[in-house]
């Protein structure tokens, strides 16, 4: 008899889209009229922050605009970037960024309730790390279950792998 059919809930982003659009945004802020004379810059500060930078608070907040609108050409969901508000820093203004990738355990907790308490009998979810498996007797169960979450608001981009 095979094992019972499951899934893993994890909240991954390809870096190497992220990184495109973070090129792409570079490369409309150095050509773009509107930012000509303005030093606004994008660029990786370390291994999962990004950093922006303007001579005024308006034009930094439209060089995240930028940014974000290549991210979600990407498919890259917005609830994946985690952005700090506009600061002054000399004569230009920053905003940093950090990719957000896992699920942290509040709200690993918060959904493995979700399921346990509006899932279908049977259901179980444990939280490994930073993911969570799902495993259910019929995968009927699995997929609605994979609905209620999708209906849901964690405030995570969560996608669904490894359904068997």
């Amino acid at each position: 008899m095979a094992a019972n059919p499951s899934f893993d809930i994890v909240s991954k982003v390809d870096r190497q889209e992220v990184d495109n659009a973070v090129r792409q945004s570079e490369k409309e802020l150095s050509t773009r009229f509107d930012f000509r004379g303005t030093s606004a810059e994008i660029s990786w500060a370390g291994e999962e922050a990004i950093s922006l930078q303007a001579e005024t608070e308006e034009r930094v907040r439209a060089a995240l605009d930028v940014f974000k609108e290549k991210l979600v050409k990407r498919n890259i969901s917005l609830k994946s970037l985690d952005a700090g508000e506009p600061r002054q820093s000399g004569k230009i203004f920053k905003i940093d960024a950090k990719v957000v990738q896992g699920i942290d355990s509040d709200k690993a907790k918060a959904i493995s309730k979700k399921i346990r308490d509006e899932g279908p009998k049977g259901v179980q979810a444990q939280i490994q790390g930073d993911q969570l498996r799902v495993t259910g007797k019929k995968k009927d169960d699995l997929q609605s279950v994979i609905t209620l979450l999708k209906g849901e608001d964690f405030g995570l981009a969560l996608q669904f792998t490894n359904y068997r």
